[in-house]
């Protein structure tokens, strides 16, 4: 009788598939990752085509320019508006400017706050994490007894001293949320490090003659960023909530910069009398947020190691 083959052959074909095409495939069959890219993809394309795309300049003060007064609601002349009233989808704010042209320029700030904050503290946090499992004994006690002591703290409380000293703005923002975000990697890329140094390809290249940087850059960190990559992406999500806190309490971007959080605080003490001005910057923070934690999510799925198998 002939031998079957075919799971051999099956074998050879899911080790020839790279883990990253793996992670895709596993990826792309999850709908809430699905959906939180196409978020993600229209606040990009917003973000990009912002200028296009809003009808006034966020800066713009329309007293003089369109007969509208101050806080007015939405209008919108498909849904009913009067056509002798200018047109604006979310309304106007309370200096008289178009609500919906800050909202689509927010998009563009929202995202450079996300993606800096946590570049900055993901490079900070992999170096130190790299640096205490690699080496270990009293270097490892250092890093990781200062990381506790951050870690000791409220994130948002720890920014808002810093803030304070620092004093108010963005870029001061940006980099107390970083600071505050350090710890968290610093300690997921010590964990990975310690699996992966006692494997069997780190110790071969240690008998080879492999000195201790480029046993720790090119051999063991490489393989230990996968769990960074799951925290990283939740960690955008968590730094635009931070920066629209910080902001909401006047400690973040300055007015007039269109930025959701401040256009929260601005307009905090309207909810009942133009509730428009908060819904919208809420809900733009709300969705921004769901995308980024919905990628996370997926991400954690995809690269379960407890999921070996390809999906069919």
């Amino acid at each position: 009788m002939p031998t079957e083959v075919k799971p051999q052959t099956e074998e050879l074909s899911l080790r020839s598939v790279s883990l990253w095409q793996i992670t895709w495939r596993r990826l792309f069959k999850r709908k809430s990752a699905l959906v939180g890219f196409a978020m993600l993809g229209v606040l990009v394309f917003v973000a990009i085509f912002a200028p296009w795309i809003a009808p006034y300049d966020p800066y713009q003060v329309l007293i003089g320019v369109e007969d509208v007064q101050r806080r007015e609601p939405p209008c919108i002349h498909v849904l009913g508006c009067p056509t002798d009233r200018p047109q604006h989808i979310m309304g106007i704010d309370g200096n008289v400017r178009d609500q919906f042209s800050r909202i689509l320029y927010g998009a563009r700030l929202s995202l450079i706050i996300g993606f800096s904050t946590v570049t900055f503290a993901i490079i900070l946090g992999t170096i130190l994490g790299a640096i205490a499992g690699f080496f270990g004994g009293w270097v490892d006690n250092i890093i990781m007894r200062l990381m506790d002591v951050l870690l000791a703290f409220p994130a948002l409380l720890l920014a808002i001293t810093i803030v304070t000293v620092l004093g108010p703005g963005l870029i001061n923002a940006l980099i107390a949320i970083a600071i505050v975000s350090i710890p968290a990697y610093a300690r997921i890329v010590r964990a990975s490090v310690l699996s992966v140094r006692e494997q069997d390809f780190v110790a071969a290249s240690r008998v080879l003659g492999g000195n201790p940087f480029y046993l720790l850059f090119r051999r063991i960190l490489p393989n230990a960023l996968t769990p960074l990559i799951v925290q990283g992406t939740l960690g955008i999500a968590t730094a635009i909530l931070d920066a629209a806190a910080l902001s909401f309490l006047g400690l973040g971007a300055q007015p007039p910069t269109p930025e959701w959080g401040s256009m929260l605080g601005a307009e905090r003490n309207q909810v009942f009398t133009a509730p428009h001005l908060v819904f919208y910057p809420g809900l733009a923070i709300m969705l921004t947020v769901l995308a980024f934690n919905l990628i996370g999510d997926g991400l954690r799925d995809a690269l379960d190691p407890r999921l070996a198998h390809v999906s069919k």
